[in-house]
């Protein structure tokens, strides 16, 4: 017999009943039932449950068991009486009589109990991450991204992609968050940084010649936490393609992620059609660019209706340029105790409040109710009910401003009125490509001009559109949102030297400066570059919505805390003075 298990702790059925077995795992619980212990043994694969009466010859070291002790047990597999029967176990209908038992493994008294679903705070959780792992939840999670991993990994080789490795150690490469630098110790003074991602590499992967490229590629990035963000190293499916459209690249990576939503998804419905939605009409719509369209709230501007009205606020501020007034049509949300709690709400977000209109019934048809319609009156507040197509028992609530100061917190408004009312599905997985993508931005104070998203992407219309307006310009590039997600990010890329420098040279970049900052890239298009574009989608985030996990460090196995600390290993921390001397570095302490 092998030394720790003939059988894992998920195998043994009725039919091996009689038979003599070795199993091996962690003692998940033990139970005295009138002096016989019950054991629940658990491993990677299950649960068995043996026992020991007083009568064995091992009773005594069974007693001596505790919680999450590791053991092997050799013993005779029995049936379990017809009133004993756990159907929810795969090994329910049988038990295994411990002839033998040996410690492999003792434990300390548990600071963090596996059994059970205790809360437990975040700290004592990442500290202790190695026995958190082991509790059955963990255990799902971790199972659940690997499957997933492999799931994309057979995808992509199915559309005839091939996996190539970039580089972990490169040059600084500035992709909107901080580089992790290394420094050198063969060029003192000099350093190398931790990719942000492969992009640099992939797009030469292109240049090269390799047609289809893909990578499960880890990638690192010193940022601020947020629940759906690790603040250091994240996983990406990163692909890319030559001789491109962009719908190409939605043609294909649709099925691979429509597939892994579909096989792992728990029978959830997945939206089958995936949305093409404006970078605009999403700010406008959703006041976000990573739409929850489970959600089917859409904003409007509703400005022509308070213009000149009676409602002072709102009329006045429509005298400035730039600015509009929204509504947020909240059907069945027409009674005064709701809108006064979405009032609470804009006061939380820091606004003074949030305008509103209700629809009721007072006996003699339909009135609307509500400061605004005081102000505004029946015929605009009319107008504005027919507009949002709205009816008795619904309600409206308003902000107004320049869009970019109000569009988020109105974005979460519209969020926490379709909870609130039980308009959101929550038993579904809805898609939408966002597009078009304005290149440039203007900094309201200084007027200059720099990019808003990737300035790598293929601006359209090539160069002629870099001539205009540069805030009138569209990029090629795409996100893809799923649930108030953003979890694919790519672009159709600026693959001409010439449409790239006059780009950069917009932005206030000469091209003595891309050269400096992207030289790599920039010598390699001069050489025969093939239109090319991708994208990545982050593993990390797509298995937390699989999990329905509200925070990603759920779904990765070692993480960070909040603060980008590894409590179990204690990073990061302070360089031995040799480590120091070798690199010709010194620390400069902390301004007090």
């Amino acid at each position: 017999m092998h030394a720790y298990r003939s059988h894992t702790c998920a195998d043994l059925t009725a039919a091996d009943v009689g038979k003599t077995v070795r199993l091996s795992g962690w003692v998940n619980r033990v139970r005295d039932h009138g002096g016989i212990l019950f054991i629940d043994l658990r491993d990677h694969y299950g649960i068995t449950q043996v026992l020991c009466d007083p009568d064995s010859a091992a009773f005594a070291d069974v007693e001596k068991l505790r919680s999450e002790y590791c053991i092997r047990i050799d013993g005779e597999v029995k049936a379990r009486d017809a009133s004993l029967v756990n159907p929810k176990l795969p090994t329910g209908e049988i038990e295994v009589f411990i002839r033998e038992v040996e410690v492999l493994g003792a434990a300390k008294e548990l600071p963090l109990m596996v059994f059970g679903d205790q809360e437990y705070p975040e700290e004592t959780r990442l500290k202790y991450r190695y026995l958190d792992l082991r509790r059955e939840a963990m255990q799902s999670n971790m199972k659940l991204r690997s499957d997933v991993v492999a799931s994309m990994r057979r995808r992509m080789w199915d559309k005839g992609f091939r996996e190539y490795q970039t580089p972990i150690i490169t040059a600084s490469s500035p992709e909107g968050a901080r580089d992790f630098l290394v420094p050198s110790r063969l060029h003192p003074g000099k350093f190398y940084a931790l990719p942000q991602a492969p992009q640099q590499f992939k797009q030469l992967i292109m240049v090269s010649g390799y047609d289809k490229y893909f990578q499960i590629a880890p990638c690192f990035r010193d940022e601020d936490p947020r629940a759906d963000r690790s603040p250091t190293d994240f996983y990406q499916l990163d692909l890319e393609m030559s001789f491109v459209t962009q719908q190409d690249v939605f043609d294909t990576i649709q099925p691979v992620i429509g597939g892994v939503f579909e096989e792992f998804g728990g029978g959830r419905k997945v939206d089958q059609t995936w949305e093409q939605i404006s970078y605009k009409d999403a700010a406008l719509w959703y006041g976000t660019d990573k739409p929850d369209l489970r959600n089917p709230i859409k904003m409007q501007v509703v400005s022509d209706h308070f213009r000149d009205s009676g409602f002072a606020i709102f009329a006045k501020l429509l005298e400035q340029d730039g600015t509009e007034i929204r509504a947020i049509p909240a059907p069945t949300g027409g009674s005064r105790k709701f809108c006064d709690r979405m009032n609470a709400f804009a006061q939380k977000e820091g606004l003074p409040g949030m305008g509103y209109i209700f629809w009721r019934d007072q006996g003699e048809g339909m009135e609307a109710a509500g400061p605004l319609a005081k102000n505004i009156g029946p015929e605009r507040t009319e107008a504005i009910r027919q507009q949002l197509g709205l009816g008795l028992g619904d309600a409206a609530f308003f902000l107004g401003g320049k869009p970019k100061a109000f569009e988020a917190v109105a974005g979460r408004a519209r969020t926490v009125i379709g909870d609130e009312l039980g308009l959101t599905d929550k038993d579904r997985f809805a898609f939408a490509w966002i597009v078009d993508f304005p290149i440039y931005e203007q900094d309201a104070e200084t007027g200059k001009i720099d990019f808003e998203h990737n300035p790598f992407s293929m601006p359209q219309g090539g160069m002629e559109a870099l001539s205009g307006d540069p805030l009138a310009v569209r990029g090629y590039q795409y996100d893809l949102a799923c649930n108030g997600y953003e979890l694919v990010s790519g672009a159709i890329r600026n693959h001409k030297p010439e449409i790239m420098f006059k780009a950069f040279e917009i932005a206030g970049y000469g091209e003595d400066e891309v050269r400096k900052r992207f030289g790599g890239m920039v010598n390699a298009f001069q050489y025969g570059a093939p239109p090319h574009g991708g994208c990545a989608a982050g593993i990390d985030r797509i298995v937390m919505l699989l999990a329905d996990a509200s925070n990603i460090r759920e779904v990765i196995m070692f993480p960070m805390n909040q603060r980008a600390e590894d409590l179990m290993m204690g990073a990061p921390s302070e360089p031995m003075n040799e480590q120091l001397r070798e690199l010709r570095l010194r620390v400069v302490p902390p301004e007090s």
